[in-house]
């Protein structure tokens, strides 16, 4: 059962990274919450510089539609949950303005060091209303009803409990508000799904293989496949008592985006 972790971190971009395991070693299936953070804290150094690789950049565009989609606006209150080294939460900020907030979760606190050490980085005066919490996405440390919109990117693919976590999103958003869910498309389309098979296989792997994280690549193909599709998601959604949700393709269908509204 992995540990639920709830505090924020106001001064963990001011603290040591710890070394990373000879990645080699690691050989077990990722099976349950505990290895997934496991693997998120050992690829964060390189997490961006491979997200760049990968998508040829496009991930950022992507990541503006999610935005987007979300409805977010000047001085709104909004959660990006499995922030991640930032990027959502960089986005989310530059829109609520000055007057918002931004609480930005995740459970690695390896990536948290990164996005801390990106936000004192950066000179824009709205980045300084985000804070970073190290937390569970199955378990969000909030009260009802406390944002206006919500994000996540790349994440809930990765949550053991998904409906879980879905259940936990509708309980922080206020009524009427969105999350927007980007992650990868599990296609319906056999010839999607065979080449998204060989670009992991033939491309994202052998890269990884360079940074000394080829078995940590190695666990998104399985990822995907145990993900749910479109319609799927929709459907979960509709469980947990979103009144309307709608899931988009985008990437010519390698990627996918979830909206769903309270």
């Amino acid at each position: 059962m992995a540990t639920t972790l709830q505090f924020a971190l106001p001064s963990i971009a001011g603290r040591r990274r710890r070394p990373r395991p000879d990645s080699r070693s690691i050989i077990r299936p990722v099976r349950c919450a505990a290895d997934r953070q496991a693997l998120f804290n050992r690829i964060a150094p390189v997490y961006d510089n491979l997200n760049d690789l990968f998508s040829l950049g496009r991930h950022r565009v992507w990541k503006r539609m999610t935005v987007s989609w979300s409805g977010v606006k000047e001085g709104d209150t909004v959660l990006d949950v499995c922030c991640g080294s930032g990027d959502l939460a960089f986005l989310l900020s530059e829109k609520v303005g000055i007057t918002g907030k931004v609480i930005a979760l995740d459970f690695s606190r390896e990536q948290l060091q990164i996005a801390a050490s990106r936000q004192s980085e950066r000179s824009k005066a709205c980045y300084k209303n985000i804070e970073w919490i190290e937390g569970d996405a199955v378990n969000l440390p909030f009260s009802k009803s406390s944002f206006d919109a919500a994000t996540i990117g790349y994440g809930l693919r990765n949550i053991v409990d998904r409906r879980k976590a879905m259940e936990e999103m509708y309980k922080v958003l206020k009524p009427g508000s969105k999350v927007s869910i980007l992650d990868f498309n599990k296609s319906t389309s056999s010839l999607n799904s065979s080449i998204q098979d060989w670009m992991i296989d033939c491309i994202v792997v052998p890269i990884a293989s360079g940074y000394g994280l080829a078995n940590e690549y190695h666990y998104l193909k399985n990822s995907i496949k145990e993900y749910l599709t479109g319609n799927e998601l929709e459907k979960l959604a509709g469980e947990v008592s979103f009144s309307e949700a709608k899931f988009y393709e985008i990437g010519a269908g390698f990627m996918g985006n979830l909206v769903a509204t309270r």
